[in-house]
C-alpha cells in the first residue's frame, strides 16, 4: 500500500484529502505542524508528500527545499496561495505539482495516482544503462545522473524526465501540451506554464548561458526542441 504524508494545518482539508486517498487504497498520515511534518517526511517512510505552504513553525517552501536536498519522491503543493509567483516559486524549489484551494477531491486523487505511476516508471527504468551524449552533456539513465563537461548537476525528478525525453528525441519540436502529456500523463489537469518553469530551471543548471541555450531551444509560438 502506497503511503502519503499530508502536511496541512487545516484539519478539515487534511481529513478530506486523507479520506479520499483511503477510499482509493492509499495509507495517509496527517501532520499539522511544519517542523514535525518535515521530520516525518525525512523519515523515508512515504511514497509521496502533500504539503501546504502556510504552516506553523516551518512554511511549505522551507519544507520542500529540505526534502529536495534529501529525497527524490514526488511532492505536491496544495495551497490557498494562488498567485503565479507562488506557483513558480513552489515549482522552482522542487515541487512536482501545485494545486490551489478549493480543489476537486477526485482531481486531487488523480494527480496523486499520476505522479506515483510516473515515479514508479522512472524507478523501473533504473536498470537501463543507456548514456545519452550531446556536446559535453552526459545523461546516465541507469544511475539517474546528469553531467555537464564532466561536472554532475542535480535535477529534480520532473526536470530529469523532461531533459531525458527531449534529449531522446533530438530535432523534434514538442508543444508544451505534448510535453505535459508525455511527462505528467493525461491525468494531469495543470496548465502549460509548468513546462516553461521547469525548462527555465533545467537551463539554469545545464546551460553556460541560459539566455542563449545550447541544448534546449525555444520555438516561439510552438514549444521546445533539443538541439543535437
Amino acid at each position: 500500500m502506497k503511503k502519503v504524508l499530508i502536511i496541512e494545518d487545516d484539519l478539515n482539508i487534511a481529513e478530506l484529502e486523507r479520506d479520499y486517498l483511503q477510499l482509493n487504497g492509499y495509507h495517509a498520515e496527517i501532520v499539522q505542524d511544519g517542523m514535525a511534518g518535515l521530520k516525518r517526511a525525512l523519515s523515508g517512510r512515504f511514497d509521496i508528500i502533500v504539503v501546504d505552504l502556510m504552516l506553523p513553525q516551518k512554511n511549505g517552501f522551507e519544507i520542500i527545499s529540505e526534502i529536495r536536498r534529501n529525497l527524490e519522491i514526488p511532492v505536491i503543493v496544495v495551497s490557498a496561495k494562488n498567485e503565479d509567483i507562488d506557483k513558480i516559486r513552489g515549482l522552482d524549489i522542487g515541487a512536482d505539482d501545485y494545486m490551489t484551494k478549493p480543489f476537486s477531491p477526485t482531481e486531487f486523487v488523480a494527480r496523486i495516482k499520476s505522479h506515483l505511476k510516473r515515479y514508479e516508471r522512472l524507478k523501473g527504468n533504473a536498470d537501463s544503462h543507456e548514456v545519452i551524449l550531446h556536446k559535453g552533456l552526459e545523461i546516465h539513465t541507469g544511475a539517474h545522473q546528469v553531467f555537464v563537461n564532466g561536472k554532475e548537476v542535480q535535477l529534480t525528478t520532473k526536470e530529469y524526465e523532461i531533459l531525458v525525453f527531449l534529449a531522446s528525441h533530438p530535432n523534434i519540436v514538442f508543444t508544451k501540451e505534448r510535453l505535459l502529456d508525455a511527462i505528467w500523463g493525461n491525468e494531469y489537469f495543470g496548465d502549460t506554464a509548468t513546462i516553461a518553469v521547469h525548462t527555465h530551471k533545467i537551463r539554469k543548471k545545464i546551460e553556460a548561458d541560459p539566455a542563449n541555450p545550447v541544448y534546449i531551444e525555444t520555438i516561439w509560438g510552438t514549444g521546445y526542441r533539443f538541439k543535437p
